[in-house]
């Protein structure tokens, strides 16, 4: 389907507006000082994998007149938004169209051999989520899209018409941990036999419809579904357990990595990769640790951390935010 000139009228406005609006971006002051160590010298270059509104590049940029960043996004209207934002440090900034587990192509692309801090800010942008013709609200009346990058084509309206019944109660278990996922599945295989599902309003009618009374009373009855449908479509969960290990492989020795997740699952594959890969080989019994059972990174701080008090009532989207941060201390041969 083509795009008419109203849908890019509008898609031009919704980023001049989105352009002007100050989003404040999360656990910044800890961000920058966690990655300091390894970005106070010449040459230095931050990588910031999920560059959107360009929040947290702005400010890097700022403290360290040194670095150059490369900024890392699927979507193309953050990208447009980046490059505005970032006009006063051009020459110091590379942007790359891409989902960041092309973590490697993207540096290899820039003749760039390693990154020496890395920065995660995980979950869906500001913009995404403001931009009600992207349907990633169960809020809001707008086509069951839910793709953050426009340009692929797998959409949410295209899983809920193909999936089966199995396919969909697997998603909603595992990306939404819904209890009710086989009801939800079950009906809206149903639905479809006379007509798809097209709209997010149309989405949610029949997940509450489908509800008992008393579950609902617990919040919205759609949260779940559409956090799963979105994880499916852009296929997140899969790009992160990609992500995080070529990240690691990308950073220099002495380089460090910030990771902030904002759910549960995504939290889980961080802390897998950055815990195992932070703890000695050695074979227990071993009297000493050889230097190639050392281990490969260490963990900046204790478990995940959180935002302060006083942050999360600032800035609200820093709630449910888990911080984790590692040093690369040796390369693994």
């Amino acid at each position: 389907m083509g795009i008419s000139v109203n849908d890019e009228v509008l898609r031009i406005s919704r980023i001049n507006m989105a352009d002007n609006t100050i989003h404040t971006p999360v656990m910044l002051e800890r961000t920058i000082e966690l990655l300091a160590p390894a970005l106070e010298r010449d040459g230095a270059v931050l990588v910031d994998a999920t560059l959107g509104m360009a929040g947290h590049a702005e400010s890097f940029l700022e403290r360290f007149p040194r670095i150059t960043l490369v900024g890392i996004d699927r979507d193309q209207d953050a990208l447009t938004i980046a490059r505005r934002r970032l006009e006063p440090f051009a020459g110091r900034v590379h942007f790359v169209h891409a989902v960041y587990d092309e973590f490697g192509r993207a540096l290899a692309g820039l003749g760039i051999p390693k990154a020496s801090g890395i920065l995660f800010d995980l979950g869906v942008s500001s913009l995404q989520l403001d931009r009600v013709e992207r349907g990633f609200s169960y809020s809001k009346d707008a086509p069951l899209d839910m793709r953050m990058d426009a340009s692929s084509e797998r959409t949410a309206a295209q899983i809920l018409a193909t999936y089966s019944e199995e396919e969909l109660r697997r998603i909603f278990y595992q990306y939404g941990d819904e209890k009710l996922a086989p009801r939800f599945a079950s009906r809206i295989v149903q639905r479809r036999v006379d007509k798809p599902l097209e709209t997010s309003a149309e989405l949610v009618e029949l997940v509450i419809a489908a509800t008992p009374a008393a579950a609902q009373r617990a919040g919205h009855p759609a949260k779940r579904v559409f956090q799963a449908l979105r994880i499916e479509v852009n296929q997140e969960l899969a790009v992160l357990e990609r992500a995080i290990p070529a990240a690691v492989d990308s950073l220099e020795v002495g380089g460090r990595m910030v990771v902030l997740s904002y759910q549960s699952l995504e939290d889980r594959i961080v802390k897998r990769v950055v815990q195992a890969r932070s703890a000695s080989t050695a074979p227990r019994g071993l009297p000493v640790e050889l230097p190639e059972h050392r281990p490969e990174l260490k963990l900046l701080v204790r478990g995940a951390e959180l935002a302060t008090d006083e942050e999360k009532s600032r800035n609200p989207r820093a709630t449910p935010v888990r911080l984790r941060a590692v040093e690369k201390l040796r390369e693994i041969a």
